[in-house]
């Protein structure tokens, strides 16, 4: 048993164990999958950063999710690409915390930027004779800021707390690292372990009760007229289909990580371990660019050809 935190300096991240006979083709994979993600978010925020007609609060917000999608991505890829390829799958204490913050804030982050598209959806269609004065440029400003700043003060101080504790192992069971299984390698069990886990997932949970809220009354509000459906299917689907995505991913990982009981093979496990940093990064841009009209229409005339 080890006397304090401070003689645990280096984790092992022993969810490679299972990738060593296929490591190459894996690297591949996952170089060109980054590629992609990069790519396509980068395209889409660029194109909304250089169009003047776009700098409205839908396409501010999914600007937001784009950069937000690169910043969760690298917080895992380019350290995931060199181990798979490294003998030796370390981390060190400092770079474990600061990779779980970052990919945690961004999964958290997601939902935050969510909630606010599904307002301006609600607004935009609910309340359309108000939504200029309601969705000024100043309160967008606050509100992108609050996306950000909420979730990164909340697992900022989590991640804190974290580094307190006094730990008895140094064996990670996942691909990356994740505040809850350092937290599970503590030397004697305390309350903190369950209340932090506890709380972001009601406080996000109450986000996505929220949005589907939004468009459950956005849905029942469109009924009503030809006009609203018409604009509920350009720009509301994206909006729920990116949620669905969002909702399907965390679901996975907070099922797997609560209830695994070591029934699932290493190959299972890693795959459901880092799907939530795949497909959201992945289709989220693709959903946005090919459903929303005037993104398209950009990024058509910017290639000079049809996509």
């Amino acid at each position: 048993v080890m006397d304090n935190a401070s003689d645990v300096t280096m984790f092992t991240l022993s969810g490679f164990n299972g990738i060593v006979n296929y490591k190459f083709t894996l690297f591949a994979l996952t170089f060109v999958c980054y590629c992609v993600i990069v790519q396509v978010n980068v395209t889409l925020i660029l194109t909304i950063i250089m169009d003047k007609g776009l700098h409205e609060p839908m396409y501010i917000f999914l600007c937001n999710l784009c950069i937000n999608s690169l910043y969760g991505t690298a917080g895992f890829y380019p350290k995931f690409l060199i181990d798979i390829l490294s003998t030796s799958h370390v981390i060190s204490y400092a770079g474990c915390l600061v990779q779980s913050l970052v990919v945690h804030s961004s999964v958290c982050a997601d939902f935050s930027i969510l909630v606010l598209m599904a307002y301006d959806r609600y607004v935009a269609i609910c309340q359309p004779l108000v939504y200029h004065s309601v969705m000024n440029p100043q309160r967008v400003s606050a509100l992108v800021f609050a996306a950000w700043m909420l979730p990164l003060t909340q697992l900022i101080v989590i991640t804190v707390s974290t580094s307190t504790l006094r730990l008895c192992g140094s064996q990670i069971s996942k691909l990356y690292c994740v505040t809850y299984v350092i937290r599970k390698l503590q030397c004697s069990s305390s309350i903190s372990t369950v209340i932090f886990p506890a709380f972001i997932i009601t406080f996000y949970s109450c986000h996505v009760l929220l949005i589907i809220y939004s468009y459950f009354y956005i849905m029942k509000t469109c009924l009503t007229s030809k006009e609203d459906r018409r604009k509920f299917i350009q720009t509301c689907l994206p909006h729920v289909s990116s949620l669905i995505v969002v909702i399907v991913c965390l679901l996975f990982d907070l099922v797997h990580m609560r209830f695994d009981s070591g029934t699932l093979s290493d190959n299972a496990r890693n795959f459901m371990a880092i799907q939530f940093l795949l497909f959201p990064p992945l289709i989220n841009p693709l959903i946005y660019g090919i459903k929303l009209t005037p993104i398209r229409n950009r990024i058509q005339n910017f290639l000079g050809k049809k996509i």
